[in-house]
């Protein structure tokens, strides 16, 4: 009961702060100059939010599991190096190693390249939508917003998980670090979003409702995740 206070109390501060980072600049009025550098800030807050948490959280999740056996398999060694075969092991194990980090390498590409296609077939798919409902010349900057959207919202959903999962091992500790480390990009990434959007002409009660979706992705991931990992 109280992990599922904590988790619901986690999962909330986390709406709302993600909520209120994004309103921002929709509570400003700004003019058009300084729209302009918020829409600057916004895409500079989006792309190191990519490229310093995002990329790098998924090639530590890939690494991670292959570290942790490299230290078991090394402290296993070390207890029958006294034997005669002892000299053997290292040779095989830095072979598997080798192996599996040229594996990794190849996840790694692959996954990028995936991501890479899905958001595009999602780009395509909705511009062309769009061209048979609307003006044509509309049709690509709103493909473009619902990519953005569709992008951040994975990526928050999957931070909700994680959420969940740290949850579930009933460890306060690890709760609050998990917390702390999506809340620094979380808020960020939505006061970015909501610039792009506005800078990209989509109507206010549109912007609120992306961001609402946005915000709402990861308390309601970490909340399933942590559910069902109770009920296991």
């Amino acid at each position: 009961m109280d992990d599922f206070i904590s988790i619901s109390l986690l999962s909330l501060a986390m709406l709302v702060g993600c909520y209120v980072a994004g309103i921002i600049p929709l509570a400003v009025n700004f003019s058009e100059e300084r729209l302009k550098l918020v829409t600057v800030l916004g895409a500079g807050l989006l792309c190191g939010t990519a490229l310093a948490v995002i990329v790098p959280e998924g090639v530590h999740a890939l690494y991670e599991d292959i570290l942790e056996g490299k230290h078991h398999q090394a402290s296993e060694t070390q207890n029958v190096i006294a034997s005669d075969k002892a000299a053997d092991v290292p040779v095989v194990h830095e072979h598997e190693h080798n192996h599996d980090h040229t594996q990794l390498h190849a996840y790694i590409g692959v996954s990028l390249v995936l991501g890479f296609v899905f958001m595009l077939l999602v780009d395509q798919i909705g511009s062309s939508h769009v061209h048979s409902t609307d003006d044509p010349e509309t049709a690509r900057p709103t493909s473009s917003k619902i990519t953005t959207t569709l992008g951040l919202v994975v990526h928050a959903a999957a931070d909700g998980v994680a959420l969940g999962a740290a949850a579930s091992t009933s460890q306060t500790s690890v709760q609050l670090i998990v917390f702390v480390a999506i809340m620094l990009h979380k808020a960020p990434a939505a006061f970015g979003l909501v610039s792009f959007l506005m800078h990209a002409g989509l109507e206010r009660n549109r912007i609120r409702k992306h961001l609402l979706v946005f915000a709402l992705a990861a308390p309601v991931m970490s909340m399933v995740t942590f559910l069902g990992l109770s009920k296991n």
